[in-house]
C-alpha cells in the first residue's frame, strides 16, 4: 500500500515538473525597437547612466527543481519578454514568490498534496546607451 502511494507521488510530481512553466507579459510605455536575442539582456539592479524605457516586463515560473530553479526559470522568462521589445536590459523591481498545494489523490480516507512555490520577477525592459 505505500509503496503504490510513492509511485503516485512520484508520477504527480514528474506530471507538476512537465507541465510546470514560465509565463510572462509586458506593458509598453516608450519605443519598441527591433527584437534581440534574449542572451544579450542584461540585468540591472542599479540604474544605469544612460537609458530609455521601452516597457514594464513580468514573469513568474512555478518549474525547477527547487526555488532557486523556478527564479531562474521566471528570470530566463524576463529576458524573453524584453528582448521582444528590442530591451537590451532589464532593470529589476521586484521578486517575490506565492506558495499554493497542488492535490495529488487520496489514500485511506484523507487526500494529500504537495506545495509548490511560484516565483515572479518585475523590471522595466529598457534600452541602454552605450
Amino acid at each position: 500500500m505505500q509503496r503504490i502511494k510513492a509511485i503516485k507521488c512520484i508520477y504527480l510530481l514528474i506530471i507538476l515538473l512537465l507541465v510546470g512553466c514560465a509565463t510572462g507579459s509586458s506593458i509598453i510605455v516608450g519605443e519598441v525597437r527591433e527584437a534581440i536575442d534574449p542572451g544579450q539582456v542584461k540585468l540591472y539592479i542599479e540604474i544605469p547612466e544612460s537609458y530609455e524605457i521601452i516597457g514594464i516586463v513580468t514573469a513568474s515560473s512555478d518549474a525547477g527543481w527547487t526555488e532557486q530553479g523556478s527564479v531562474n526559470y521566471a528570470v530566463e522568462e524576463l529576458k524573453n519578454q524584453a528582448a521582444k521589445l528590442g530591451a537590451n536590459g532589464v532593470l529589476i523591481e521586484s521578486t517575490g514568490g506565492q506558495t499554493y498545494n497542488v492535490i495529488g489523490g487520496h489514500g485511506t480516507g484523507y487526500l494529500y498534496s504537495i506545495p509548490v512555490t511560484a516565483k515572479s520577477v518585475t523590471g522595466k525592459a529598457i534600452y541602454v546607451n552605450k
